[in-house]
């Protein structure tokens, strides 16, 4: 699959209301490019790939919003809405924040969030300029090797 492929592949499968193969998934992160963690600075606003996986529904539960990258040493994994709708970082549920890091994940090097508190690492690969494709990795996230897929547009 080719970059343009990946990119149309991606948007199809964001547009569809049905569950999604993570192998799909897997095939588009492949054909994407990566990205450097100062290229993400910002805030996003997060939605996610159902895939049947464990965590699929679970930040609509609390109200997630997406996440913000004030700087490298200061990321906030787990914005979400209170009940007046203000945004706010979510620390006891994150356990902490985080912070981006360039990091190895499939042979690639890409920007990557590691949480302050947990094992958890979120790789990055860019769709376009708006557009982030998200892997959460890590223990206790893997669901018989599959991984949660989630994307981020620049808010």
């Amino acid at each position: 699959m080719n970059i343009d492929e990946a990119r149309a592949r991606f948007t199809a499968l964001r547009a569809s209301n049905g569950k999604v193969d993570p192998g799909e998934l897997d095939a588009i992160w492949a054909a994407l490019e990566t990205v450097r963690p100062g290229e993400i600075l910002g805030s996003w606003q997060g939605s996610e790939f159902d895939t049947g996986h464990p965590m699929n529904g679970q930040l609509g539960a609390v109200k997630w919003y997406g996440k913000t990258f004030n700087s490298l040493l200061d990321a906030k994994p787990l914005v979400c809405r209170d009940e007046e709708g203000e945004l706010y970082s979510n620390v006891e549920l994150g356990k902490g924040e985080a912070s981006l890091w360039d990091v190895e994940f499939r042979g690639e090097t890409t920007a990557t969030m590691v949480y302050d508190g947990q094992p958890i690492f979120d790789h990055f690969k860019k769709v376009d300029a708006g557009t982030l494709m998200g892997i959460m990795n890590g223990k206790n996230v893997l669901d018989d090797g599959r991984h949660f897929y989630f994307v981020l547009d620049r808010a």
